[in-house]
């Protein structure tokens, strides 16, 4: 048998759920440069604000090119057979990135400190 208090708390839950998927939602802001790893290490740190195209070539077999453009990021081309990293279309806001795993190359959105709050990590483990 379902109790008010029962309802009472099912709504707070719902309420707070809401509240946390809102704030996740709206604190991503622009970001300013494009961090590209490959096979977790440092490739490049590229401006958004200059639009260019990058070659990331391991080898003949593991090519990617990347592309910035009017502040935003996507990947070009990739010899990858899934093509899920093309398709995954452009970024431009902290906390995005796009990520080839058959190449191992990753490119993640990052601000300026201040834009995104300074050095405090927000998730803790």
């Amino acid at each position: 048998m379902i109790k008010k208090a029962d309802i009472v708390l099912f709504i707070l839950i719902l309420a707070f759920g809401l509240a946390v998927s809102w704030w996740s939602l709206t604190t991503n802001t622009g970001g300013d440069k494009a961090i590209v790893t490959v096979d977790g290490e440092l490739y490049g740190t590229y401006s958004l604000s200059q639009d260019q195209t990058i070659e990331v070539a391991q080898d003949e077999d593991h090519i990617n090119y990347i592309t910035i453009k009017d502040g935003t990021v996507s990947m070009a081309y990739s010899t990858c057979k899934n093509q899920v990293c093309v398709n995954a279309g452009a970024i431009s806001e902290t906390r995005d990135s796009i990520v080839c795993l058959p190449n191992k190359v990753m490119i993640e959105i990052q601000g300026s400190a201040k834009n995104e709050g300074g050095d405090v990590d927000v998730i803790t483990g």
